[in-house]
């Protein structure tokens, strides 16, 4: 099993109150809600690196890297 930290976050106690009312358990809603954080920016960095690589793909072209994955294959 990983390693642990112990996360805490302070709300009013009108919305502890609205929570246990309900039958929320906060820890789990915090989980989903840091979980998706990483994920959505994750993807923001994956698509930003995928920005800087298109405007270098682009300056190839289609052509050359046809002939370039042709000569590979034929060299093996």
């Amino acid at each position: 099993m990983g390693r642990y930290i112990t996360v805490s976050v302070k709300v009013p106690i009108e919305v502890k109150e609205k929570l246990e009312k309900l039958g929320i358990k906060p820890s789990k809603i915090l989980k989903r809600a840091i979980d998706e954080e990483l994920r959505r920016r994750e993807i923001e960095e994956i698509e930003d690196k995928l920005k800087e690589l298109k405007n270098v793909l682009n300056r190839f072209s289609r052509e050359f890297i046809v002939e370039s994955i042709r000569e590979d294959r034929e060299s093996r």
